[in-house]
């Protein structure tokens, strides 16, 4: 039996947490505010492991995430590869930015995954009615710091390297 890497259920964990964030029940005029967790979670570490956390773990948690909302299947997993993909390309100049310029190249890269799902949700005849669709991707950024050192201290707290 191949030993787990140290810190597997810590990151794993980590997008648990994302995954119950993401449904937790908001009332009907929240919905528009809530953030991309999992796609924040990713993306924080896919910049802190590269080596790591890639297009294949993206891909696991979109699929996880898809049967949980009851999404069309691939939708969030499409959207979260692409996303791990770009991250995983740009993560040596995203770590040096300082904090504000990186919150908006998340939330590009969050925008980028609404913009999958979306382009999924006109193939299933489902588009949202407003612009509202996209004010998730400015919650992600106003809540990036906060993820970032959160996640940080976790990584810290337990060694991960």
């Amino acid at each position: 039996m191949i030993p787990l890497p140290r810190g597997f259920w810590v990151i794993w964990s980590t997008f648990f947490l994302a995954m119950v964030l993401m449904l937790i029940p908001l009332p009907e005029w929240a919905r528009i505010y809530q953030p991309q967790w999992a796609a924040l979670v990713l993306i924080y570490w896919c910049l802190a492991l590269p080596e790591r956390v890639g297009v294949g773990t993206a891909w696991v948690l979109g699929l996880m995430l898809d049967v949980l909302t009851g999404t069309l299947l691939g939708q969030h997993a499409l959207g979260l590869s692409i996303v791990a993909y770009l991250t995983l390309k740009m993560y040596q100049r995203l770590r040096v930015f300082p904090m504000w310029q990186q919150a908006l190249s998340i939330m590009v890269l969050v925008a980028m995954q609404q913009m999958v799902s979306l382009w999924v949700l006109g193939i299933i005849d489902t588009p949202p009615d407003t612009w509202t669709y996209w004010i998730s991707s400015i919650t992600s950024l106003l809540l990036w710091p906060w993820v970032y050192l959160f996640l940080r201290n976790i990584r810290r707290a337990f060694q991960i390297l």
